[in-house]
């Protein structure tokens, strides 16, 4: 497997609003990445679920069905032998209910403060076959769970390791390209930061950004 064979799969876009930005409501998209690797297909992020008006309201979701978006690289659900999420809100496991008994990767303090109420839509966890990591994991050759505290403390992120380099999928360890391009050399950077920097990526890439960070 090569970093090219990493595949963003677009899962649809909301709106954040002026409370969000501070300033214009800005447009933001929601990702997932397909992994083919050797053993078999990873996804990390199943997209965008329902919530409640107010939410849909708030965000004007528009939807890709992760069936829909997985069509269109080639892969069926069926075909997904491991799914991670980077973490738990509506954006990043609305897909999960459509997974079966495929496993799904999340932080075992993620999974507890989204079962406490008050932080995703539970009809998003409810049948989600979820195996409980407790900090980092390698489920496969290769491949690396890396706990990423920040935008919420159960956050993490997978490290992909090809033959021409590695790849960190980073969910929404940063909202962009640029901050992770400002992170990675800032002195007071996050101890999780620099263990993602020590695999050397040769790609970057955002839940939230189809711009993608290259050395």
């Amino acid at each position: 497997m090569r970093v090219d064979d990493v595949v963003r799969i677009p899962l649809g876009t909301f709106t954040r609003p002026t409370e969000e930005t501070g300033g214009a409501p800005r447009g933001e998209v929601v990702n997932g990445y397909l992994v083919r690797h050797d053993a078999g297909l990873v996804l990390l992020d199943t997209g965008m679920g329902r919530g409640d008006d107010e939410t849909e309201a708030w965000y004007q979701p528009r939807r890709i069905d992760l069936r829909d978006a997985l069509g269109r690289v080639g892969v069926a659900l069926d075909d997904l032998m491991l799914v991670a999420n980077c973490h738990l809100h509506f954006d990043h496991c609305g897909g999960n209910p459509l997974l079966g008994a495929t496993p799904v990767l999340a932080q075992r303090t993620e999974l507890a403060t989204a079962r406490a109420g008050d932080y995703t839509f539970e009809h998003l966890l409810d049948g989600t076959a979820f195996e409980p990591l407790d900090g980092e994991a390698s489920p496969l050759p290769g491949l690396h769970v890396i706990p990423t505290p920040g935008h919420v403390d159960g956050h993490q992120s997978l490290v992909v390791e090809c033959d021409d380099g590695s790849v960190v999928l980073a969910g929404q360890s940063h909202d962009s390209a640029d901050l992770w391009a400002a992170d990675r050399t800032a002195p007071d950077q996050p101890a999780w930061l620099a263990r993602l920097l020590e695999f050397d990526p040769r790609r970057v890439v955002f839940a939230h950004d189809d711009e993608e960070w290259r050395p």
